[in-house]
């Protein structure tokens, strides 16, 4: 049985979806990190918010987590590079706070405008300062989004239902799409000379740390509000201080930090200044659907292999992986065969697929072939770290699909170049789920990749067989199957022999059948 643990806290939804699935979890909330490290060993999955931070020292002392599931959008405290390394999935919940996130900016937008946080203060003092707080209104008023993905289109739409016009900035914003939502594509440049309002709804990189830089901000409209309920480091704090102080920048409504918890912010006390600490998710609607969705997320993948919302790998739905599934352990076999037989001379991979495959998720597929052909890099291998580590070896890896349909109904065909040029072995499925090898380095053979076996090349020529056979027998070793093929109908070819045997074939042994004669190539292969 998988085994979660729920380090933040979140609703007690939750567990209740873990425990209906049948997986054990723990609720411990409130750990250190070493307390964490001492015990997150024993878990399969682990559920956080924002608090939890997952550390390379935290990955490496959770030797059997599988999966890391964030309640939430952003995955700042998640080392992702460090997870994929390990082959740990990390999932977020993009779209379960997305509508309540959308609002509070919408909110913070009114709160600028109308002065509405100095004014309930000054009202609750006893004074009445009407004439003091004069707003402006939001129609008619030009928004500029930074960032127009889920949270952006939906600040868009409610922006639109108030008649403001929007316009857009997003370098992933297809002109179609900004059709759709009905805003005006523009440059960064553009949008900051143009906005009264300017809303920030992206996530954190490289690319966009300090987006409203010193300079940007100078750039802008005089005179513009800026909120930003999305990540802190997108803004230049400091130079927002300096902004609001000159005037430049009317108001400003943040919700995020560079630093969090921000208990002592140098923006703190700045005039035109609005802050809430971090409530962009903080609806009871928004808690409950983020904590299902971790949990119904990292259900799937603990106990049907389903990944939704993964930001290191390709997703597959719970409702595709049974048919995948059987694709993904033929690719995982075909890329061990070629691993095994080619080792590290491999420069470059194609994965084809054709017939029924070429219907399916081909990532899922591609993922499966890295994860057994980079097995002979590291044991340790998956298809979450193989990718990785296929770019860190600098294998040139390409996805092909045919509409064709030939010999087989379905067909995986895996070819690797060397320096030797380009081999390739194919498989394809039997009964829909039982995988075959069929064609290999372009000799038709069947086989069932299972096991230990033993891969011999040689001169096709009679009583090959034969000797093999009492070779394997004087040392005692049982075979289980012969698969046979060989390079052309005429005698004298070349020939492929695949035997299925009880146990590891031992050097020795090995030796023997090498010295047979006719013998070009013999391997010991090995297959989960």
């Amino acid at each position: 049985m998988p085994k979660v643990l729920i380090s933040d806290s979140m609703s007690p939804k939750a567990a209740e979806i873990f425990r209906t699935r049948g997986i054990e979890v723990d609720e411990i909330t409130g750990k250190t990190p070493d307390e964490l490290k001492a015990m997150i060993g024993e878990y399969d999955g682990l559920a956080i918010r924002s608090s939890t931070k997952v550390t390379p020292e935290i990955l490496e002392a959770a030797t059997n987590l599988k999966v890391v599931g964030r309640a939430g959008i952003g995955v700042d405290n998640v080392d992702i590079p460090a997870a994929s390394a390990k082959g740990v999935v990390v999932m977020n919940t993009p779209f379960g706070n997305s509508i309540t996130t959308a609002e509070h900016a919408v909110a913070m937008m009114f709160a600028l405008a109308r002065q509405l946080p100095e004014a309930d203060a000054s009202t609750q003092a006893g004074k009445w300062e009407k004439s003091k707080f004069m707003g402006v209104e939001l129609t008619s008023k030009t928004l500029g989004l930074i960032g127009a993905g889920n949270i952006g289109s939906i600040v868009a739409d409610r922006a639109l239902g108030l008649k403001m016009k929007v316009i857009a900035f997003d370098p992933f914003l297809t002109p179609d799409r900004a059709v759709e939502m009905g805003v005006e594509k523009v440059e960064l440049d553009e949008l900051l000379a143009r906005a009264d309002f300017i809303t920030l709804h992206t996530p954190l990189t490289d690319q966009t740390r300090g987006i409203l830089s010193k300079d940007a901000l100078a750039k802008t409209k005089h005179g513009v509000r800026i909120i930003n309920c999305a990540r802190g480091g997108l803004i230049d704090e400091a130079a927002l201080k300096e902004a609001l102080e000159s005037g430049q920048v009317a108001g400003a409504a943040l919700d995020v930090f560079a630093e969090e918890p921000a208990r002592d912010n140098p923006l703190f006390g700045t005039p035109g200044l609005v802050c809430t600490p971090h409530l962009g998710a903080s609806t009871d609607e928004a808690q409950v659907n983020v904590a299902i969705q971790v949990a119904e997320q990292l259900s799937d993948y603990l106990l049907t292999g389903g990944v939704t919302n993964a930001l290191n790998m390709p997703s597959l739905s719970a409702e595709e992986a049974p048919r995948v599934r059987p694709y993904m352990a033929l690719a995982e076999k075909l890329g061990s065969l070629v691993g095994q037989l080619l080792g590290k001379d491999i420069r470059g991979v194609a994965i084809e697929v054709e017939g029924a495959a070429a219907a399916l998720n081909i990532k899922p597929i591609s993922g499966a072939v890295l994860a057994g052909l980079m097995r002979v890099y590291s044991d340790t291998v998956n298809m979450v770290n193989a990718p990785y580590l296929a770019r860190e070896r600098g294998l040139d890896v390409r996805e092909i699909r045919h509409d064709r349909t030939q010999d087989y109904h379905t067909l995986l065909r895996v070819s690797v170049t060397t320096e030797d040029g380009e081999r390739s072995v194919a498989g394809t499925l039997f009964g829909e789920n039982e995988p075959r090898l069929v064609d290999m380095f372009g000799i038709k053979i069947e086989a069932d990749l299972k096991g230990d076996m033993l891969y011999v090349v040689n001169e096709d020529v009679p009583g090959f067989i034969g000797r093999v056979g009492t070779a394997l027998g004087e040392a005692g070793v049982n075979i289980g199957t012969f698969h046979l093929g060989r390079r052309s109908a005429a005698r004298a070819g070349e020939a492929v022999l695949l035997l299925s045997v009880d146990e590891p074939v031992d050097e020795p042994v090995m030796w023997k059948i090498c010295n047979l004669e006719g013998v070009k190539k013999v391997k010991g292969l090995s297959f989960k």
